[in-house]
């Protein structure tokens, strides 16, 4: 079993990931969206949204941290245990808790909106019970661990070794297998939430708006400006910014 989980389960979930990834950029590209529904309601979606969404980069960039930079070099760097663990306490902490509370803005709202909750599709919301069980594991499992001296509740002498060894397709199973049951469940949780990833709304985020940087200004004129006396006749296509001649 121990070989299943920690050994075959990670690469199938990059297999699913990936495979979901192209299949739904060429088969549904007008469906890679969030569906927004900022139409319907938006006050409390100002409130949720960011809460969520800084709160998720938070978690995300202490996850990366956590497990991909080993307990030696923090140690080399003079970053004492304690230190570690009073940072990861009170970022991981609340970062979490923001994410959490975030997630249950807009799940509230999603319930109680009548036309948000009519756009809601059973995927929604199999995403969001997978999703806000990721968080509330996560959240616990950071507050109930995070004084603890024993190495099975330590993850950077278990977990964060398991997780560096998939990349080497040297998978170190026995690390995973000592780890705390709550860092196994997050564990598992997590591969679940990466696997159905492609298949719901969550997909936006591997869509990043690049070409915004490079595309030319727009630039908007009123129609009235052309009936004005000494206004520029109108034509088509652009008119460059900033060479216009301001003397008139």
């Amino acid at each position: 079993m121990d070989v299943l989980l920690w050994g075959v389960l990670p690469y199938l979930t990059v297999v699913i990931l990936v495979g979901g990834l192209i299949w739904r950029y060429r088969y549904d590209q007008f469906g890679w969206t969030t569906r927004s529904s900022q139409l319907y309601e938006s006050r409390l979606l100002r409130i949720g949204s960011p809460l969520f969404h800084f709160g998720i980069l938070v978690v995300l960039v202490g996850h990366i941290i956590g497990l991909l930079i080993p307990k030696g070099w923090t140690d080399a760097a003079g970053v004492s245990q304690a230190l570690y663990h009073l940072q990861a306490m009170l970022l991981g902490g609340v970062a979490g808790f923001c994410t959490l509370v975030g997630i249950a803005i807009l799940i509230y709202r999603r319930r109680t909106t009548g036309p948000v909750f009519m756009a809601t599709t059973k995927n929604d919301k199999a995403m969001y019970v997978v999703l806000v069980a990721a968080i509330v594991v996560g959240l616990f499992t950071t507050v109930v661990h995070i004084n603890a001296h024993e190495p099975d509740s330590n993850y950077r002498l278990n977990v964060s070794i398991w997780f560096r060894s998939l990349f080497v397709l040297q998978p170190d199973i026995g690390a995973m297998s000592r780890a705390d049951l709550s860092y196994q469940i997050h564990a598992l949780i997590g591969m679940l939430l990466f696997a159905i990833w492609p298949f719901t709304r969550l997909v936006h985020a591997f869509t990043a708006p690049l070409h915004y940087l490079f595309r030319p200004y727009i630039v908007y004129r009123s129609r009235d400006d052309q009936r004005r006396p000494g206004a520029t006749p109108g034509h088509r296509g652009w008119d460059p910014v900033g060479t216009r001649d301001r003397s008139r």
